[in-house]
């Protein structure tokens, strides 16, 4: 990892071991999407033998395809949607392990489509859960949820995991019901056999590789490769901004300790980033402008846009105590990373000199 991103190192931060995920069972839904692909690669640096279960890629171009991931797992196209062959799969690749990934992320498209949103974050997540419930070598669930699942009330102060769920719009309502099916699962079926299902709520995550509508850095890389004016909805919301590697971490790091200890850390857990790092839409454009080298100044979009909060940050001081996970990049970095990623020549190449590196940070 470049110079710019070993200059802050926790020396209380820890990392996934290898000696956990070498050889270990593993099953990602999800695995082709944004966040997905890069999990795929940290597992394949740790090791882990992994199952994909996704739909095929839906940008143009796809970070999955970036990585070659179907070389990195046993690449399953699947809908979560359905439960038969979500069982099937799960039948088939035998995990110990599952990473439930799977959703549909956006909040705007979720206007569009709320039936579709419901039927793949909420019912989606049944059929993951249930296909757990039924393959007997299943022991650990982190399921993937959002930072917008709780019900946002305005508060500056950050959220933390008790907190009242809710969920205005309706990707980050049927979030919320992810969350309580997960809640039901764990109590009335997984918990009695000591398999592990804890939730994991992350922040904004940024980072390469993401080429998604409607989500405000790869909007921005569109924008300072065509050499236009950026246009932003909300340039005042307040958002927990952090690099994908972070959270991606903290599953991991989630995972191992579900396994040691199912009943201690089967429940809901914040990863967001350090206070200092949560910051306005236009701060983190200014930011990403910098590192970008371009003079495109940004604009606010007009018109009449759906609802979004104006606030929302995270507290993740109950994670930081319980796994000693803790952010390890600052905001000016990780964005330094992301326009590093985006303008480099061999993009695979850099994906996984990122990722290997972030795993190999130790204290300084």
């Amino acid at each position: 990892m470049e110079d710019l991103a070993l200059k802050r190192r926790n020396a209380r931060a820890v990392k996934p071991d290898p000696a956990f995920w070498g050889g270990r069972r593993v099953l990602v839904t999800g695995h082709t999407g944004f966040k997905g692909s890069w999990l795929l690669v940290m597992l394949d640096a740790l090791g882990a033998q992994v199952t994909g279960l996704a739909l095929a890629p839906d940008t143009v171009p796809a970070m999955f395809d970036v990585i070659g991931g179907p070389a990195l797992c046993d690449h399953h196209v699947a809908d979560i949607g359905d439960a038969a062959a979500v069982e099937a799969i799960f039948a088939r690749a035998e995990p110990e392990i599952v990473l439930h990934l799977a959703a549909q992320p956006l909040v705007r498209a979720s206007y569009a489509d709320p039936l579709g949103t419901y039927r793949t974050n909420v019912m989606g997540t049944a059929h993951v859960l249930e296909a757990c419930r039924k393959t007997p070598s299943v022991r650990t669930i982190v399921s993937v949820t959002t930072d917008k699942c709780y019900a946002n009330d305005g508060r500056t102060e950050g959220y933390r995991e008790d907190a009242p769920l809710g969920g205005h719009d309706p990707y980050s309502n049927s979030k919320a019901c992810a969350e309580l099916v997960s809640a039901c699962w764990r109590d009335s079926f997984l918990m009695e056999r000591g398999i592990g299902l804890a939730t994991a709520r992350a922040g904004n995550v940024i980072g390469g590789g993401d080429w998604s509508a409607d989500r405000l850095v790869p909007d921005a890389v569109r924008a300072f490769s065509e050499g236009r004016a950026l246009e932003i909805r909300n340039p005042d919301a307040v958002r927990p901004w952090q690099h994908v590697l972070e959270p991606l971490t903290g599953y991991l790091l989630l995972a191992e300790a579900l396994a040691a200890d199912p009943a201690r850390f089967a429940k809901g857990w914040n990863f967001g980033p350090a206070p200092a790092d949560m910051a306005s839409v236009r701060e983190v454009i200014d930011l990403l402008v910098a590192h970008w080298g371009v003079t495109q100044p940004w604009e606010k979009q007009l018109g009449q846009h759906p609802h979004e909060a104006a606030m929302l940050t995270l507290d993740s001081s109950a994670v930081a105590d319980a796994l000693g996970w803790r952010p390890r990049l600052s905001l000016d970095e990780a964005l330094a990373l992301t326009a590093h990623w985006y303008r480099a020549d061999d993009k695979r190449a850099a994906t996984r000199a990122q990722a290997e590196d972030f795993l190999a940070m130790v204290p300084a």
